[in-house]
């Protein structure tokens, strides 16, 4: 896995109990998503040519392992798992900086968008390319941290 984003846990991320709250785990998560998107598809909604497209998360499925009070500083990694035709399926897990122990893990399928058309789209040849690139490049232990 990848490193993608730290962040750290401030008390209006956390419930009544002193924790990080499950609306905000999906947040950091989220913003860790949108990271690996750009990073290992090259998509950016900024840009012209990707005005008319973006993604679509149709599945997330959250285990959470440990939890996280306020200012504890997290760090979430990535990976692509599997690449559709539309589609691409991706593993995240969030770990305390100070310590390593998980805290979260996250499974999604995303699916690349067609904004007008309001329905599925094929990734393109670019993206599928940048994909494999990606995901060779994150299965090498000198580019990835994750435990």
């Amino acid at each position: 896995m990848i490193l993608l984003t730290r962040a750290v846990v401030q008390p209006w991320n956390c419930d009544m109990m002193g924790h990080m709250t499950t609306r905000f785990y999906v947040a950091f998560f989220d913003d860790a998503i949108n990271i690996l998107l750009g990073q290992a598809t090259g998509w950016a909604p900024t840009m012209p040519e990707w005005a008319d497209r973006g993604w679509a998360d149709v599945r997330h499925e959250i285990d959470f392992v440990g939890e996280v009070p306020s200012g504890v500083i997290v760090e979430i990694y990535g990976t692509v798992r599997s690449v559709g035709r539309t589609s691409i399926q991706t593993d995240y897990e969030m770990r305390r900086l100070h310590g390593g122990e998980l805290a979260a893990k996250l499974a999604a399928k995303t699916v690349f968008f067609n904004l007008a058309e309001r329905k599925s789209t094929p990734l393109t040849e670019p993206m599928l390319e940048r994909l494999k690139s990606w995901m060779a490049a994150a299965d090498t232990p000198s580019h990835g941290g994750g435990a």
